[in-house]
């Protein structure tokens, strides 16, 4: 058991739980089941033709299988049979001067075909604005199946998710696993309420929590998977309290992602995925209390991460512009001057991601090259 778990204190499929010790909120269930019908009845007619969404659907499948993903069956099944349009029912895309939102319900038979076009293209599509800020997203569907299949998830296994966005990953994970082991949290009350919508017009109801996901979700612990779809600078250490040995934590830091697996409450490690990885920030948790300095689809809670900022050491431009260099920049940054870093990239031949790696350890936590007692360390926390 995780050192926060509470068994006893299981959330009925879909519904709110509260915790104790985050910013959770919870709404009274008659007016959740007014808000959850009206939004389903508008997610339902803004569904597509029956017809043309399977065949869109069935191309992104064909897209992602043909370029090396989905090799499990089980989650190729998943792709196939979850409806992205359901949850996407509308979508920005960019245009000069601002955004233009594309929607399922639009009058307009062209643009309503651009916008089932645009859900089954295999990119992410900005889902919630604020103020001109992107602060939800669905995540292109390629990269969420790279993530899922490193998850390594079995059957029986459960699974926290932090940052609901659409609710499409809550949804693919649900029918590989049973929405009763799938657990999803995000910050903000609307993008819960939405996703808790949106999988219910897809016949899903994993357990939605609105609350921060730094401090993840002590009711529902321990998990085997913990999941994040949003940026990190460092990983929460509350994440491996609530994990269960031998599990994983798979999360966004930096511009890659690590794949970290739990020895116990204090001890995780592990090395990045070779891909790159761009996602929203962790929105939420105060950087004290978790023993972060960070510069974080949204998840949070009481406030934004402050921003740690990215030194250039004026490096030529064509140098910041390397991807690989780029990423041990963003790594290291605040930790390592810039310039030692370019020393480190250039002597160690320009390595890809996959050489790097993070330890934390009783409180400490620790970005490496190689291995985390070799010559190239560095601390992610301001505590270390």
């Amino acid at each position: 058991m995780g050192a926060h778990g509470h068994p006893d204190r299981q959330a009925e499929p879909g519904r709110e739980i509260p915790e104790a010790d985050s910013t959770a909120a919870t709404v009274p269930a008659a007016a959740e089941a007014r808000a959850e019908a009206a939004q389903t009845e508008a997610v339902e007619a803004a569904s597509a033709d029956p017809v043309a969404a399977e065949v869109a659907r069935a191309r992104l499948v064909r897209s992602i299988v043909a370029g090396g993903g989905l090799a499990d069956p089980r989650w190729r099944v998943a792709f196939e049979q979850v409806p992205r349009h359901l949850f996407v029912p509308y979508f920005y895309s960019g245009e000069p001067g601002g955004y233009e939102r594309l929607w399922g319900q639009d009058p307009d038979p062209e643009r309503r075909a651009r916008w089932l076009e645009g859900v089954y293209e295999d990119v992410p599509l900005a889902t919630r604005l604020r103020d001109g800020e992107l602060i939800s997203s669905s995540s292109q569907p390629s990269l969420m199946a790279l993530m899922l299949d490193a998850l390594e998830v079995a059957d029986g296994d459960t699974v926290l998710e932090i940052g609901a966005g659409s609710g499409y990953n809550a949804g693919l994970l649900a029918h590989r696993l049973g929405a009763e082991r799938v657990t999803t949290v995000d910050l903000d009350p609307e993008i819960t309420e939405s996703a808790r919508t949106h999988l219910a017009a897809a016949g899903y109801r994993p357990t939605v929590v609105t609350g921060d996901g730094a401090r993840g979700c002590p009711a529902r612990a321990p998990f085997d998977r913990i999941l994040a779809t949003c940026a990190l600078p460092a990983v929460p250490l509350t994440w491996l309290a609530q994990s269960r040995p031998g599990g994983i934590v798979l999360a966004p830091l930096a511009t890659g992602l690590i794949a970290l697996r739990v020895t116990d409450a204090t001890h995780a490690e592990g090395r990045f995925l070779p891909t790159p990885a761009y996602f929203v920030p962790l929105r939420g948790g105060d950087a004290a209390e978790h023993g972060r300095a960070a510069d974080g689809e949204g998840a949070g809670g009481s406030g934004r991460f402050p921003r740690r900022p990215l030194r250039t050491g004026g490096l030529p431009r064509g140098v910041l512009r390397n991807d690989s260099f780029h990423f041990l920049l963003t790594l290291t940054a605040g930790r390592l001057d810039p310039r030692e870093a370019f020393e480190l990239w250039q002597h160690e031949g320009r390595p890809p991601r996959e050489r790097y790696g993070v330890t934390l350890h009783e409180g400490r936590e620790w970005g490496w090259l190689d291995r985390s007692d070799g010559p190239y360390s560095w601390p992610m926390s301001d505590q270390d």
